[in-house]
């Protein structure tokens, strides 16, 4: 296909429809198709042009008479209704790069000849136009409030399995909020789907960094900032920012990790009604990049502060969604993680089981995340009983969430117990590891 013709994106419903991902996966195109024309008002004679297909064999395929097999066929599907590779069982498309994401106004296709003589030949552009306006979009604020309800259920599924598998239906959703703003809107409209976009865009960003992939993350935090300086919301822009921080932290680019969260604590300042909890946050943040330079002073001034900022917060602050997260369990533990950074661990140990104490059940990743910084710390403090204990604890949640931080921590705690490989209790850890996560053990060796 031409990279002149951008077809109308699949809506992120379908695309997360489990109906939509079996049909893929066994490539039972008849389904596909009608899903397309019930859920995204794509006609038969639009896949049939779209597909390079005469409506004929589109119409068989949709009444059960054809099977598509053929690879070069497959391809021209994935690409004429971009469908994700991955849903098709192929490589990743051209067109799913980060880079398209930038909410351009988009030119009108050209459309290619067409053998009219024939009898099977495509319907023209005007019948197609005509078509799709019966799937044109009208947004009203109860779409974004739907929107952003998504959003609320992505961060929730992200918590608990990972978002890996989240992540199709994100993009696909984001891309249909940027292919809204090419349209013209109302101002109220325009500036709620650029809100959106940039949360969209973040969380997108958000699952490339859980997964350590941190150039396709940063590809998507740039994006988000974007979105979010379009409509001056600078609230957001420090969000974004303290994301970016925390990756460099994670990079071991504890220069780049400060540079990032200064600039989100200017971003925080310099807004109007910045909320206790937002500057405690970024505090925090600040401290992680503090401690991962080894400056202590730094480290317990930034943790002095965000404390501080924590107790000014009141139950009527106008807090953003995205900063809710930020409880007392959550400013208890990153504190601890933030003397544990130090090299501090006496201190950190009883702060991050407290925290994990009254941290939220269904938050899988966090309860997992937050046992293995524990056992890490008690196995430092030579409590080798208590660190297995805990480790194996954190093994259930660990299996449950599709994470490859939470697997570099467990890797991590791993090679820490070396010296301990042959005690009772490490031999019974392992054992159990190799039971719950034989896939994190494979290139792991044996004692």
């Amino acid at each position: 296909m031409p990279e002149t013709s951008r077809p109308q994106e699949l809506p992120a419903r379908l695309l997360a429809n489990p109906e939509m991902i079996k049909a893929c996966q066994i490539r039972d195109f008849g389904t596909v198709f009608r899903l397309v024309k019930t859920q995204a008002g794509i006609y038969p004679s639009m896949i049939a042009r779209r597909c390079e297909l005469t409506p004929s064999r589109v119409g068989e395929v949709m009444a059960g008479r054809r099977q598509l097999q053929h690879m070069d066929v497959i391809e021209r599907i994935a690409d004429g209704l971009r469908i994700p590779g991955h849903m098709l069982g192929l490589a990743q498309r051209t067109w799913e790069t980060p880079v398209a994401l930038s909410a351009v106004e988009r030119k009108p296709s050209v459309a290619a000849a067409l053998d009219r003589s024939s009898p099977t030949a495509v319907p023209g552009s005007d019948v197609d136009s005509i078509l799709a306006l019966t799937a044109r979009t009208d947004p009203r604020p109860s779409t974004l409030q739907a929107l952003r309800s998504s959003i609320e259920d992505y961060w929730r599924r992200d918590d608990q399995h990972g978002g890996e598998a989240l992540r199709p239906a994100v993009i696909g959703q984001l891309r249909y909020v940027l292919g809204l703003l090419k349209e013209n809107q109302s101002a109220p409209i325009r500036h709620g789907l650029y809100g959106v976009a940039a949360e969209l865009a973040r969380l997108t960003g958000w699952t490339h960094f859980d997964a350590r992939q941190y150039s396709q993350a940063r590809s998507y935090f740039r994006e988000a900032l974007q979105l979010a300086k379009e409509i001056d919301d600078r609230h957001f822009m420090a969000n974004v920012l303290a994301c970016m921080s925390l990756q460099a932290t994670y990079q071991d680019k504890p220069t780049d990790a400060l540079a990032f969260v200064s600039a989100a604590q200017d971003e925080a300042r310099g807004a109007q009604g910045t909320t206790p909890r937002v500057l405690s946050m970024l505090s925090l943040r600040e401290a992680f990049a503090h401690a991962t330079l080894g400056n202590r002073a730094a480290t317990h001034g930034a943790i002095a502060d965000s404390h501080s900022q924590f107790e000014r917060i009141r139950s009527s602050d106008p807090d953003p969604p995205w900063v809710t997260y930020f409880d007392e369990p959550k400013l208890i533990v990153d504190t601890g993680i933030a003397h544990g950074r130090l090299g501090e661990a006496a201190i950190a140990q009883p702060m991050i089981a407290d925290a994990l104490r009254r941290e939220d059940s269904a938050n899988q990743r966090g309860r997992a995340f937050h046992a293995l910084w524990l056992a890490r710390t008690q196995l430092s403090l030579g409590n080798l009983d208590q660190a297995c204990q805990t480790a194996t604890g954190a093994l259930e949640p660990a299996s449950s969430v599709a994470s490859e931080r939470v697997a570099g921590h467990l890797r991590e705690f791993y090679d820490d117990l070396a010296p301990h490989r042959r005690a009772p209790v490490a031999v019974t850890f392992e054992a159990r590891l190799r039971e719950i996560l034989p896939a994190q053990v494979g290139g792991m060796p044996r004692p």
